[in-house]
């Protein structure tokens, strides 16, 4: 049996194995949670146990994640949206409850395995299989640059209302779970302490929050902001639980109240590694409470349980959609993102466990139903077009309709610039273009944004350029060069690879935020790639000179030849604590110092015996005592020199290890 510091330590040594795993198939680390907390619980290996220990630290990440999606809520947010969060968001989540309810009554005699289902066990259940995660299809979306496509609208609207369905499902849930003689009393009750607990909390609160926070940060201190935050927090979270509601209630107000406060920001990347790691380890508790052995028993039943819920969502979602006015296509996008199980329905799940309203198999069942579904919705989402074009001919006739009306208004172009993306840098661009009398074509996913530049007079059609079709109807082959404008290093590639294919000799020009994907691009295809940091210390430097009397001409040089050496002085630098790592953190180009005390193995040698190149990593610098010299290959290297490195992280302590020990 482990000690509580052994089983924190062991849960957090099996998280780092499965994260890693999960992010090597690319896949949602979430999901590597859940298989440890599989694999070694007590249902699988064996190794942990669910017990007091296991339970606090699933509470605390589920305290910690409600605090976050308070930080979210948003009032002008929330009003934007209103139509799709309080019209199809609502219906959603009570027609799937409605439907789980009337399963809940003919489950006993459709399924004889499972005992009757008391209605509040069915409302409970209802409310769970809602919920779809938010942390699996944002990160999706996002992938996809689909957040502001009309069905990535709708499907953001839908996660937001789940979100904030939760808060009253978790205090209705246990008041019916009473049993009381008088359901309306109970539930009566629980709205007034509810609403006590929110009015003293939003109203006192809100009036002392902004003024506490000024006091804490006058202090200047990190660690007495990080004490404050954890406070705020917890104590919010203690005051509702005494009030007999539930912990993540007083955590997702807690986070209300700071939202409205200048330091919303600052608190969301301060929490942000709490919540991760804590959420991380809720979800292995989860994973803990699977019975893979009863799952594989009644594996059938757990088949129902997956494939029955996810259509059903599916075409709930989509019916609703397309009642509320949806294309037939966006309707169906739609009902495919949100099929899946989510992280709240966890929570509920686990809370109704707690409460036993439910039989033991029925939890586990529905707990591996869940749990595949999360694993399938990548896949599900990946195919999604290709599903839609299937279930949908209008949808094919749509699509084919807006790729000819694109090709309608190109036709008559010709040495056009192709735009990808008519952000902020494509609508910059398009301005040049048309003051010096080029003519171009803007694809953009946005169809709000479409619609109102095309009503401005822009030159923009609603298209994806990372899909052939859309760069041959908007005239690949007639165009001049074509401009990817957003920094997206993956639709990047997907672009430059059809246009290599449709047009090879067409220049491509590439937007990227750094230098980290640079030869990657250029590799792929890219004729030039703008890195933004780098044009943008490049800009800041060539003001700052000019300013300190450098000559204008001399500046102008300066700049044009950082461009044509492909910012090769630029790249790379030395890393500090201000710079937030990347996934990619160890391909990134960057400086290191190293310096050559007594006893360094290189001492005495040139730099051409010492070999960098073979690591990849070159010397850009050398320096004895204070002053800067030059050298070459046969610089014999002394005691004190200080020799500044550029490449990748792990090349770099390959080079530095070859440097110092003999």
């Amino acid at each position: 049996m482990f000690s509580g510091l052994e089983l924190t330590l062991f849960l957090l040594g099996a998280a780092v194995l499965g994260v890693v795993a999960f992010r090597m198939m690319h896949l949602p680390p979430m999901l590597g949670y859940l298989v440890v907390g599989i694999v070694i619980g007590p249902h699988g290996l064996g190794f942990a146990d669910d017990n007091e220990t296991t339970h606090a630290l699933a509470e605390f990440g589920v305290v910690f994640l409600m605090f976050s999606i308070g930080l979210e809520f948003s009032l002008p947010k929330l009003s934007a949206m209103r139509h799709i969060v309080f019209g199809l968001g609502v219906a959603q989540v009570l027609a799937t409850i409605a439907v789980a309810m009337v399963f809940g009554w003919s489950a006993a005699y459709i399924l004889p395995q499972l005992n009757e289902i008391s209605w509040p066990a069915a409302f409970a259940l209802g409310g769970a299989l809602a919920m779809s995660s938010t942390a699996i299809v944002s990160k999706l979306l996002t992938e996809r640059l689909e957040l502001e496509t009309e069905h990535g609208r709708r499907i953001l609207g839908i996660l937001l209302f789940q979100d904030l369905a939760l808060v009253p499902l978790l205090i209705i849930v246990p008041a019916l779970a009473k049993n009381s003689g008088n359901l309306v009393v109970t539930l009566a009750w629980a709205s007034i302490k509810a609403l006590v607990v929110l009015a003293l909390l939003l109203f006192f609160g809100q009036k002392l929050m902004r003024s506490w926070f000024q006091i804490v940060v006058k202090r200047r201190s990190q660690e007495l902001f990080m004490l404050n935050l954890l406070m705020i927090t917890l104590g919010a979270a203690w005051i509702t639980e005494k009030a007999g509601l539930s912990l993540a209630l007083g955590a997702f107000i807690a986070g209300m109240l700071i939202s409205e406060t200048e330091y919303k920001h600052q608190v969301e990347e301060d929490i942000k590694s709490f919540r991760d790691v804590l959420l991380g380890l809720f979800f292995i508790t989860i994973g803990m409470l699977l019975n893979v052995h009863l799952v594989l028993e009644h594996w059938w039943l757990v088949l129902l349980l997956l494939v029955g819920p996810v259509l059903l969502k599916f075409v709930l979602i989509a019916g609703l959609a397309k009642l509320f006015g949806s294309t037939t296509g966006v309707a169906l996008r739609t009902g495919l993102a949100l099929a899946q199980a989510g992280e709240f329905g966890f929570v509920l799940l686990n809370q109704a466990g707690g409460l036993q309203l439910m039989d033991p198999l029925l939890i586990q069942v529905i707990l591996a139903s869940m749990v595949l579904s999360m694993l399938a919705a990548p896949f599900l989402l990946a195919k999604s077009d290709a599903i839609v074009m299937k279930l949908s001919a209008n949808e094919w006739m749509l699509q084919s309709l807006a790729l000819t009306q694109l090709a309608t208004r190109t036709m008559s172009s010709q040495k056009h610039v192709i735009i990808a993306g008519f952000g902020r840098s494509g609508q910059s661009l398009a301005k040049l273009l048309e003051e010096e009398g080029i003519p171009y074509h803007a694809l953009e996913m946005d169809p709000d944004l479409v619609h109102d530049t095309r009503e401005a007079g822009a030159n923009v059609s609603y298209g994806d350029a990372a899909r052939r079709e859309s760069l041959v109807a908007a005239g690949i082959h007639r165009a001049a060069a074509l401009v990817v404008t957003y920094a997206s290093t993956p639709s990047a590639l997907k672009v430059l690879h059809h246009a290599n294919e449709l047009a090879p000799t067409l220049p491509v020009i590439v937007r990227s935020h750094d230098d980290a994907d640079l030869d990657k691009l250029l590799e792929a295809g890219a004729t030039e790639v703008v890195p933004e940091a780098l044009e943008g210390s490049l800009m800041l430097a060539s003001h700052a000179l000019v300013m300190l009397g450098v000559p204008l001409r001399r500046v102008v040089h300066r700049v044009q030849s950082a461009r044509d050496e492909r910012y090769t002085s630029l790249r790379g630098y030395f890393h500090g604590a201000s710079d937030v790592p990347e996934d990619n953190d160890n391909l990134n180009v960057r400086l290191q110092s190293v310096a050559l005390n007594e006893g360094a193995s290189a001492i005495g040698k040139t730099l051409y015996q010492v070999a960098l190149e073979q690591f990849d990593t070159e010397v850009t610098m050398l320096r004895r005592g204070k002053l800067r010299v030059g050298f070459t290959p046969d610089t014999v290297l002394q005691t004190g020199d200080i020799v500044v490195l550029r490449g990748t992280g792990e090349n770099i302590l390959r080079a530095e290890k070859r440097l110092l020990k003999k």
